[in-house]
This record gives structure tokens, C-alpha cells and sequence, in this order.
């Protein structure tokens, strides 16, 4: 005799069994995989899961032993809804540990319709499941054999189109790349945490060629998900620089590309020897340019607006002979604390340059337009309204990205702000380097995506601005290096190549062969050449980048 008991088993055994499965199915679709493959990734998966929950009758424990299943499923359909495609990255991992309870909660509240979808695809399962332990439910027996009989033959559909398809598990088969991408974060995350003993003996070899009585300050700012399309000095419609558009010496590179549009990527081959090319062998041994300051006579610093992320960003702040993380001295993990502008970090640079050190270099970490964008900036920069967004989605797009171009104000305003200071000490041979980490889509027209770091980017999360200045002492005092960086600010420019060797060459630091910087990278050298655009992927191979986009060729 059925009981109502047993109808309700079962209707929650296929329920979770299907709820499980929505990923290939979608995955199926978005991903450009051959029709065998396609099919594969839907009966394989399907037939494995189905078979494992076929063979115990406890579906209350079957559910709950299958929950990493239940959090690949419910995090993938939450990224499919971000980018658009894409299983989930080992990078997305990454970023499950080198961010911050702030951020995710920004993310999190403003994303309540996929939120909500997740919650109710997969939540009514579990606390069925947990219902059934309490009550000891069981489903039929002859239930179970039916079942297993009809998985079996599933997963027999499934191997022949695995084998038909000759593709591969571990890369083309969900969630058998999932746990593959887990593998490599780990073990990233493993080499990460071993660092500071794998670039112990690092040196660069560092020497200073500027006269050694020459009073020098250079700040360098990396920004945060500031893409160049909304930068006036790049040709964006709108006002948004209103304060480096009226200063002359401002140098401004339109075709400036990332090599990554992840931060705990790209920051590192921003201030490190490495890009793309060689990121995946060398990051571990090598050390920021903050060294290369110090060991050639340099007195440095390392403020930042961002938290502790435990990536190689904090190992290289704290190469620095003073390291100040704003929002760490803050108490507590509140939303308010992250809402400090990037501009808290002025007086904190004040301190810096009045101990007048005769070489000095400070590095700005922002946290420039990160979303929550309205966060960013404080009411005298809110040039565009409507900026009061509710959530993030296409329909309030105007407002996102009126909310966007204030917070780019508010770096135009931050960046001016730290020339100026320069401008003030008298006889200073300086410059000022900013570029931002990576951009962000912000449901664009062509793409509908929000936020950045997908596995496929599009040009908006790789696009970035690329300012510079040098002091009126610095031009008079080494003109062919100020010519040189305006000729090449007009080429193809690769931050994550450029940006390192261009410090150190703007300071006259030279190095040593085996430090890796990429001299014929600095835009300070009449010697500058242009590679082709590449990209660090998810798994840290370069790849060329028209491969992924249309983008101009290397000039």
C-alpha cells in the first residue's frame, strides 16, 4: 500500500535528483561544446548522480552526503546568471578566499533574484532531508530497484556518448571540472601560503643611476575595476575627469589593456616582474618592485583602502618599509567601514611625505569602483544623478552607471589630489603612475553582463585606463624619458607588462638580468616595443588575446 509517507519521498527524490542536473543541462547550451559532447555532459553526470541516490533507501542521508553537489549547483547557476557562461573557474575559488565579508555581503544584497531562485531550488530539498533523518523515513524498496535499473541504463547512454565524443572529463564534463578547478585552487592557495619561503632569495639587483642628492618622490596608484570607456581623457562623453582634463603634463593611454580581470592576479603583475608569459613558473620566487625601491636607496610605503586578502597582494604590501591598511585599523567587519573613500588615504600619504626622506616612493592601493559603486565616492564628487540603484540589474542600468562615473570623479579628484602634492615641494623630480587592475561590465548592450573576473572577459574588464605625470623638475631634468612616455602612451600598452619596468625606469633603477623586469617594456624608454596583446587564463596559460576579442593590433 503507497502511503502519503512514500509519495512525498519520491517526489523529493526526483525533484533533487532534476534540481541537481539544471547545471549541464544550462552548461550544455552556453558553452561551446560539439552536440556529442553536449550530450554527454547531460547523461553522464546524470546517470552517476541518479545511480548513487538509488542505492540506499535513506534519502534524508543521500541529500545531505551530496551537498557539495547542492553548492556547485547553486554557485554555478548564480555565476551562468553573472556571466553568462562558463563553469565555475578555478579562479572563482580563489575568490571565495581572498575576499572579504564586506564585499560579498555589497554582492550578495544586491543580487536577491538569483539569490531567491537558488534558495528555492535547492534549501526545500535539504530541510526535507532533514526531516527524513529526524523521522527516519525510508523510501520503498522496490522503488529503489526500479530506479537503479533505470540509472544504470542512463549511465550506460552516457559512457557511449562520453566515448563517442572523445572528449575530455576533467575539462569538458560538469561537475567533473568543478573539482578539478577546486584541485588547482587549492593547490595555488598551498603555494601561495609557502611564499615567503619560496622568494626568500630573491633579489633584484637594484641600482640607482639619478644623483644621489636629487630629492625624488614617485606615488604609484593601482586602482580598483576602473574601465577606461568611462574616462573623459579617453573620449567618454561625459565629465568625468574634470580636474586631470584642465592640468597639462597629464599623459593618457586609450589602448592600454590587463592581462587579467582578477585582482589577485593582476595587481601582482602589476607590481611584480611577471605577466602572462611567465606568471604561472615564476610568481612564487619573485617579489614586488616596493624591493627593487628599497634596495636601491628608496624609503617606501604601502597604503591601501582594501582589506587583508591573503593573496600576494598583502605579501608585497608588507615589503614596504611602512604598510598602512586603512580599513583593517577600522573596528569591526561593518558595512560603513567599507564605505571609506579612497580619499582617507591622503592624510595617511601627508605622513609619508613630510618625513622628507630624500627618496621616496608610496603606493596607493584604492579601492576606486568596486562595486557597491554608490560606496565610492562622497557627495561633492556625485556629479550624476540618479545614482540611487536598489539592486543591480539591467533595468536600473542608468543609474549604475551614473553611480560608475562618480566614482571615476572621485579618482580623478584622488589622483590630481596626489600630483599636487608633488607640485608643492619645491624641486622635487617626481611623477605619478596610475592604472587600474581590471574593468567591469555593467550590463552593457553587447554582453548584458555585470560585474568582472569570468572566465571569458570581454574588452570592458580588460580595458583600462593608463595615466601618468612627471613633474616640471623630472622633464627639465630628464627630458628624453618624458618624450619617450608621450610617444608610447600613443601605442598598444600592456599594464601588466608595462607598469613595473615603467616605475622603475621613470626612478632610474636599474636591475639585474635575473630580476625579470622586461626593460624594453618601460614607456620611459625610447626603446619601448609593443608586444601582441596576450591573457593569463583561468589556468594561468597565456593566451593570445584575439583569440577571446576583436581588439587593434600591436602597433
Amino acid at each position: 500500500m503507497i502511503t502519503k509517507k512514500d509519495i512525498v519521498t519520491k517526489i523529493v527524490f526526483y525533484f533533487f535528483l532534476l534540481s541537481l542536473i539544471i547545471p549541464n543541462v544550462v552548461l550544455s547550451f552556453t558553452e561551446p561544446m560539439p552536440v556529442l559532447t553536449a550530450v554527454a555532459n547531460v547523461c553522464f553526470p546524470a546517470g552517476v548522480i541518479y545511480l548513487l541516490m538509488s542505492l540506499s533507501r535513506k534519502l534524508g542521508r543521500t541529500i545531505w552526503l551530496m551537498f557539495p553537489l547542492v553548492f556547485f549547483a547553486a554557485f554555478q547557476i548564480v555565476l551562468l546568471k553573472l556571466y553568462g557562461r562558463s563553469i565555475i573557474a578555478v579562479d572563482m575559488f580563489l575568490n571565495l578566499v581572498t575576499t572579504n565579508v564586506s564585499e560579498v555581503s555589497e554582492l550578495l544584497g544586491n543580487m536577491l533574484p538569483v539569490i531567491s531562485l537558488v534558495v528555492a531550488l535547492y534549501v526545500p530539498s535539504l530541510v526535507m532531508a532533514t526531516i527524513f533523518i529526524r523521522k527516519k523515513s525510508l523510501l520503498p524498496a522496490h522503488f529503489l530497484r526500479m530506479n537503479r535499473i533505470s540509472a544504470a541504463a542512463l549511465c550506460f547512454v552516457g559512457t557511449v556518448f562520453l566515448v563517442s565524443s572523445r572528449c575530455n572529463i576533467i575539462k569538458d564534463i560538469y561537475p567533473a571540472n568543478v573539482c578539478y578547478n577546486i584541485y588547482l585552487a587549492a593547490d595555488r592557495n598551498s603555494k601561495t601560503g609557502n611564499y615567503t619561503e619560496t622568494s626568500a632569495g630573491f633579489s633584484y639587483g637594484a641600482e640607482p643611476t639619478h644623483p644621489e642628492d636629487e630629492r625624488e618622490l614617485y606615488i604609484l596608484i593601482v586602482g580598483e575595476t576602473a574601465r577606461a570607456d568611462n574616462w573623459q581623457l579617453l573620449g567618454y562623453g561625459r565629465p568625468t575627469n574634470p580636474r586631470l582634463s584642465k592640468r597639462e603634463g597629464v599623459y593618457a593611454s586609450a589602448g592600454a589593456y590587463s592581462e587579467s580581470n582578477t585582482t589577485h592576479k593582476s595587481v601582482p603583475m602589476l607590481l611584480g616582474p611577471v605577466d602572462a608569459r611567465n606568471f604561472k613558473d615564476e610568481i612564487y620566487r619573485v617579489k614586488s618592485i616596493v624591493t627593487a625601491f628599497k634596495e636601491a636607496g628608496f624609503k617606501t610605503a604601502f597604503l591601501s583602502n582594501q582589506r587583508y586578502n591573503h593573496s600576494f597582494i598583502d605579501y608585497y604590501a608588507f615589503e614596504s618599509d611602512t604598510t598602512f591598511f586603512i580599513k583593517e585599523r577600522a573596528t569591526g567587519l561593518s558595512l560603513d567601514t567599507n564605505k571609506k573613500p579612497d580619499s582617507e588615504l591622503l592624510p595617511l600619504l601627508d605622513q609619508i611625505i613630510a618625513r622628507g626622506d630624500r627618496k621616496q616612493l608610496v603606493v596607493l592601493h584604492t579601492y576606486g569602483s568596486h562595486f557597491n559603486y554608490i560606496d565610492r565616492y562622497s557627495k561633492e564628487d556625485a556629479l550624476f544623478v540618479p545614482c540611487d540603484y536598489d539592486n543591480a540589474s539591467r533595468e536600473n542600468r542608468d543609474k549604475l552607471i551614473n553611480a560608475y562615473d562618480n566614482t571615476i570623479v572621485a579618482t580623478d579628484r584622488l589622483i590630481d589630489d596626489c600630483i599636487s602634492r608633488i607640485e608643492r615641494l619645491d624641486s622635487v623630480a617626481g611623477g605619478v603612475l596610475y592604472t587600474s587592475d581590471h574593468g567591469e561590465d555593467i550590463f552593457d548592450s553587447n554582453t548584458g553582463r555585470f560585474l568582472h573576473a569570468s572566465p571569458h572577459p570581454t574588452l570592458m574588464q580588460i580595458h583600462v585606463p593608463f595615466v601618468a605625470w612627471l613633474s616640471d623638475r623630472y622633464r627639465e631634468e630628464y627630458p628624453a624619458k618624458a618624450e619617450a612616455l608621450g610617444v608610447n602612451m600613443g601605442k598598444f600598452i600592456s599594464t601588466s607588462r608595462s607598469y613595473s619596468p615603467t616605475a622603475l625606469d621613470m626612478a632610474g633603477i636599474k636591475t639585474s638580468g635575473n630580476a625579470l623586469v622586461d626593460t624594453a617594456a618601460s614607456l620611459c624608454s625610447k626603446n619601448y616595443r609593443a608586444n601582441k596583446p596576450i591573457y593569463l587564463t583561468d589556468h594561468n596559460e597565456p593566451v593570445a588575446l584575439e583569440s577571446l576579442l576583436d581588439l587593434p593590433a600591436a602597433r
